[in-house]
């Protein structure tokens, strides 16, 4: 195996921005009763590209995806959203905008839902909020513009050991034997810009190297050393 080189984003990225992040204890219980907990069954779409933001959620349980469709009708993954990350941020804006993506569960989900109006007002009331707000946007803005350079500066392999070592570091679980990721392989190559053929052929030889263990929809990372030239 070949070490990814250049960019080291993604053995370094720091978790995901909290929307709830720097609030005292009795604002995050005020903001958190202010919302509506919502189920989402899995394969269902819970906001569609091009609608009125009027809604802005807090995924709590479960794993969402957030895509748009090319005029062929592939998807094109733009976030895979897990548990305590918000989308929708759209509904914070001074001027009523449109969702950018499509978001489906892609699992039994549980979600916190504000109104636009609610939102805003609780903003209003504890800019903590929006500074969060911001910090969350530039961190999306931070990953989008590390993909376009990818897609310019790198081979397959090292665009899908960044997106995997960039999910491991804000999404996932650590265990004795490693850092467990919950996504498929379709999933992991739309997110890393990499055909679906050319991703599972590189896990798979990953896996024979020891450096993951796959399983259905999880990959175990055990190794995530061998991904970087340190």
């Amino acid at each position: 195996m070949t070490p990814a080189t250049g960019r080291h984003t993604g053995a370094r990225t720091l978790s995901h921005p909290s929307f709830l992040s720097g609030l005292t204890a009795s604002a995050k219980k005020l903001i958190i009763q202010s919302a509506e907990l919502r189920k989402f069954p899995s394969n269902s779409v819970i906001v569609n590209t091009g609608d009125q933001a009027s809604r802005l959620f807090l995924l709590r349980k479960g794993k969402v995806k957030y895509y748009r469709v090319t005029k062929k009708g592939d998807e094109v993954l733009l976030w895979w959203v897990s548990p305590g990350e918000v989308f929708g941020i759209a509904a914070l804006g001074p001027s009523l905008s449109r969702y950018i993506g499509t978001a489906e569960a892609v699992d039994d989900c549980e979600l916190l839902v504000w109104s636009r109006k609610k939102i805003r007002q609780l903003a209003a009331m504890h800019d903590q909020l929006s500074q969060n707000a911001l910090a969350i946007l530039l961190h999306y803005l931070s990953e989008y513009a590390d993909r376009l350079v990818g897609l310019v500066s790198e081979t397959a392999e090292h665009r899908l050991a960044h997106a995997l070592l960039r999910l491991g570091n804000r999404a996932g679980r650590v265990r004795p034997e490693g850092v467990e990721v919950a996504i498929t392989n379709e999933h992991l190559s739309s997110l890393a810009d990499v055909g679906a053929f050319t991703a599972s052929r590189q896990l798979k030889q990953w896996e024979r190297e020891g450096i993951l263990q796959k399983g259905r929809g999880k990959i175990l990372i055990i190794s995530p050393e061998s991904f970087v030239n340190d």
